[in-house]
């Protein structure tokens, strides 16, 4: 498999006869390997996703996979051939195995032949370690489990852009390790698309990420560069417990016997005992979300 190569350009959605603008203009190109897909709810995320699936056509603008255009009708069906979906409700049959679900999926997928079904249902049973329990009913897997059988039938027929969107809500520390790493064994020479709310999950995983803001494109780089947008500008504020919280874009709240520790965003010492500290990813999502806000606080210097 070669490294797939997803240009996407000029990408507008709009609703309600254009009154709703989901997504605006947005142009970028998403290399091989993991990337994060970070932004609030209502940003244009979901839709986004269900552009790249070939779920929804957009109102104008290309999603081209290796050159074959997934906003066009007559080679949207090539496209999706060569794309894997895990939404974040994966509707399962409970009362089949993982084995017959993966089975019954593939067919839908295309892979008629029965002898070369079965062997791609086994082989991606193993490569997310449900082999063991291929033949337990569905409705008895761990959460966990059941995310596993998900990202198995998106990887059926062996995808060249994988979408996944909030793979790991609900997981507990253990497993979200476990589906993690197997996301990143799964990149190698495809493109991984994580979307999440969960920041650490990009930060162990996605050396690039791409943040939409209002359905419009507000960063696309590593997740360094994203860092770097909070640099100088993040502190701790510790205050007695009762005092009233700082006005200010606030990132943790950390109660102690002491008083309270705001981690804050803020251009300038926002009190002569703060403590400026190092950025994180997390500073810099929450940097970049106020410092493009329709009026962003005063405080803020444009990054």
């Amino acid at each position: 498999m070669t490294a797939p190569n997803v240009a996407i350009t000029d990408l507008t959605v709009t609703f309600r006869r254009g009154e709703v603008r989901a997504l605006d203009g947005i142009s970028l190109r998403l290399p091989t390997g993991m990337v994060g897909l970070l932004g609030p709810n209502g940003a244009g995320k979901t839709t986004f996703m269900r552009v790249l699936t070939g779920v929804l056509l957009p109102c104008s603008g290309t999603v081209a996979v290796d050159g074959t255009d997934l906003t066009s009708r007559s080679q949207r069906r090539e496209v999706k051939a060569t794309t894997g979906y895990l939404p974040q409700e994966l509707g399962l049959y409970p009362d089949l195995t993982g084995s017959q679900f993966l089975d019954y999926m593939a067919l839908l997928k295309g892979i008629t032949d029965r002898r070369a079904r079965r062997a791609r249902v086994n082989e991606v049973l193993e490569l997310v370690s449900l082999s063991d329990v291929a033949n337990r009913k569905v409705k008895g897997y761990s959460g966990g489990m059941k995310r596993r059988v998900g990202i198995a039938q998106a990887i059926l027929n062996d995808p060249r852009l994988l979408i996944v969107d909030e793979p790991t809500v609900g997981l507990d520390p253990e497993e979200r390790l476990r589906f993690r790493s197997l996301l990143a064994r799964l990149a190698g020479d495809r493109t991984v698309l994580l979307s999440t709310h969960i920041v650490d999950d990009i930060v162990q995983t996605c050396p690039n990420v791409v943040v939409i803001d209002r359905g419009r494109l507000a960063f696309q780089g590593s997740i360094g560069d994203l860092a770097s947008r909070a640099s100088g500008l993040v502190w701790h504020l510790t205050q007695p417990a009762t005092a009233v919280p700082p006005d200010l874009p606030t990132v943790n709240v950390i109660p102690g016997i002491s008083g309270t520790t705001y981690r804050v965003i803020s251009s300038d010492a926002p009190a002569p005992d703060a403590e400026s500290m190092s950025a994180t990813v997390e500073d810099g999502y929450i940097a970049l979300m106020h410092a493009t806000a329709p009026n962003p606080a005063q405080h803020l210097r444009a990054v």
